[in-house]
């Protein structure tokens, strides 16, 4: 057979016109053979010149675009970019390690004596920095190289672990000791959670990004199962600074993966200049985008009061269900489980926006609502499993409408408002919820999470029938 793109050349029975055939472009199928045809006899005949055959129009690249979709929607459809696949193998270490801090922290303030108020004042210290310096982390994150300033929020985080461990392991923390570093790592973090969740779209690029948002939230319950379940087994080992030291070497695989990236992969994107104004800018064009304004409000009151699971669960455990912490680690377990599974098939969705946004924010009030009425502990675990589903539908829809629809040179400062709502508002939310379950019951605080989810869904529905929210064009964003 002759090469492809070569010509080949075929003689007939003693005939004088001799055929040039020229094959078709290596590119395209080749054309199918003619019949076979019968031997003529020999006609002398004028030489003649054959065309080419055409080049057929349906010669298009490899993937056709319906191929391309169906790529695009497969459930781990962003693993295909070797950047995002480093990212999120660091970052399932880190965040093991994360969540075996949260769980050594509690046990550590515990243990110096201190009450609950006082663990919950340590745990407000922590996400007290997100809502006061958030928004300005984002205008970091919008002046900066994202990956060069995720190492430096990264290795900071992982001094700041190493010092809680050293504290602990040589037995002089001491509780306002604790409160400050825990402090650091709340500041490191309004910086870091902008930074990080606009940087998967510089990775993967818009076509990815839900796909990728809801993998990276995957990523996190998957580490909720993991990291208590090695936190438990560490502490009863070694004691509660092997978490916090297991910590701060697991930000050396965020590092190493964020030095391995292949820069030039990277969808490139130029830092906005300093200049005064940014800030108060950024706030401007997110209200007065009506595709921002609305997820954020929704963010705002849902995540005030329908994800304070860390304060309500733990009573419902102990006076609902006369349960002990055995029990509300199952609960926990049941609603990481639920994320997961739900993560995973939410990823193969690439559906966006203030609508779709609404739709899961009234079925993550219905499950709730069915948590809070549950009678047994069985049907309790149950709607739990729903409860986590729906949590990560909501936060990965809502971040990846976000993401899209925020002008790139903004989209720091717009990421930095969406941490505030969900991490920022907790310092508010918890009390709320803590003093509604204490007053009417644990099931009143389930009952107060579905009517936020409710509430957030209603406004969206609102918003659709307000004409300048259901323009999908976001407006310039300023110079900045």
């Amino acid at each position: 057979m002759d090469s492809p793109g070569r010509p080949s050349s075929t003689t007939t029975p003693p005939a004088t016109a001799t055929l040039r055939v020229i094959s078709p472009p290596q590119a395209c199928p080749p054309l199918p053979a003619d019949p076979p045809q019968e031997a003529m006899p020999p006609v002398a005949v004028a030489p003649v010149a054959v065309a080419p055959p055409p080049v057929p129009p349906a010669c298009a690249p490899p993937a056709a675009p319906a191929a391309q979709r169906e790529q695009s929607n497969s459930t781990f459809a962003a693993l295909r970019v070797r950047n995002f696949r480093l990212f999120i193998a660091g970052q399932l270490v880190s965040l093991c390690g994360t969540w075996m801090q949260t769980i050594a922290l509690g046990w550590l303030v515990l243990s110096l004596g201190a009450s609950g108020t006082a663990l919950g004042l340590v745990t407000a210290a922590q996400f007290l920095p997100v809502l006061l310096f958030g928004p300005y982390g984002g205008v970091i994150a919008d002046r900066s190289d994202r990956r060069r300033l995720l190492m430096i929020t990264q290795t900071g985080s992982g001094l700041a672990a190493l010092t809680l461990g050293i504290l602990d392991l040589t037995g002089s923390a001491r509780l306002w000791m604790v409160a400050a570093t825990a402090m650091l790592i709340g500041l490191c973090n309004a910086v870091d959670n902008p930074t990080r969740q606009t940087f998967v779209q510089e990775m993967v690029g818009p076509e990815y990004l839900p796909n990728a948002i809801t993998l990276n939230s995957v990523t996190m319950n998957a580490a909720r199962i993991i990291g208590p379940a090695l936190a438990g087994a560490i502490i009863l080992g070694i004691g509660t600074a092997g978490c916090f030291l297991f910590n701060a070497a697991s930000f050396g695989a965020v590092l190493i993966a964020l030095r391995r990236m292949n820069t030039a992969e990277l969808h490139a994107r130029t830092p906005v200049h300093r200049a005064p104004g940014q800030l108060r800018a950024g706030l401007r064009y997110a209200w007065r985008t009506g595709t921002l304004r609305v997820p954020l409000v929704m963010m705002m009151v849902i995540g005030a009061l329908s994800y304070e699971f860390q304060v309500v669960l733990p009573l419902v455990a102990r006076e609902t269900f006369d349960g002990d912490a055995a029990t509300y680690s199952l609960m926990t377990a049941a609603m990481g489980s639920g994320a997961v599974v739900g993560g995973l098939a939410v990823a193969r969705r690439r559906r966006v926006g203030v609508r779709p946004l609404g739709l899961i924010a009234a079925v993550f009030g219905g499950v709730l609502l069915l948590a809070a009425i549950a009678p047994t502990l069985p049907v309790e675990l149950a709607a739990l499993v729903l409860v986590g589903a729906g949590s990560v539908a909501f936060i990965s829809t809502g971040n990846a409408t976000v993401q899209l629809a925020a002008d790139p040179a903004m989209r720091g400062r717009v990421m930095a408002l969406w941490s505030v709502a969900l991490l920022g508002s907790t310092p508010v939310g918890g009390p709320i919820a803590g003093w509604v379950a204490q007053s009417c019951g644990p099931r009143a605080g389930l009952a107060l999470a579905a009517v936020a989810a409710f509430v957030g869904a209603g406004y969206a529905l609102l918003s659709l029938r307000s004409r300048s929210s259901t323009d999908p064009a976001a407006p310039a964003a300023p110079s900045a």
